[in-house]
């Protein structure tokens, strides 16, 4: 018999957002919904791995160099990351209190 996890890597997964790095489009306490399979594109939201943390930023893409920033004004932090391989899923969408409030990216 096989053990298993209940999900698949490829599966989209929730994460509550952290923190006011990302506001104002991300909310402290938001719920985002990270799809694994999506299209990485220059200004899109990821989760990705730098260093030994896992991060929840939008990606800038500069002459072949990738980049996560913060949405928020008030953080200047810019962290560089290997490429493509770092990134471990694109935001889909962002849920709200009500299926109205519902947000989604792709």
């Amino acid at each position: 018999m096989e053990a298993t996890t209940g999900c698949s890597a490829s599966e989209p997964f929730a994460l509550r957002v952290l923190g006011d790095m990302m506001e104002p489009e991300f909310k402290d306490g938001c719920v985002i919904i990270v799809d694994p399979e999506g299209l990485v594109t220059n200004g899109c939201f990821v989760v990705a791995q730098h260093e030994e943390e896992f991060y929840f930023r939008q990606l800038s893409i500069e002459g072949g160099n990738y980049f996560l920033k913060c949405v928020n004004e008030g953080y200047d932090e810019y962290l560089e990351i290997p490429g493509i391989e770092a990134i471990h899923g694109v935001v889909s969408q962002q849920a709200g209190t009500r299926r109205k409030q519902h947000k989604h990216y792709l």
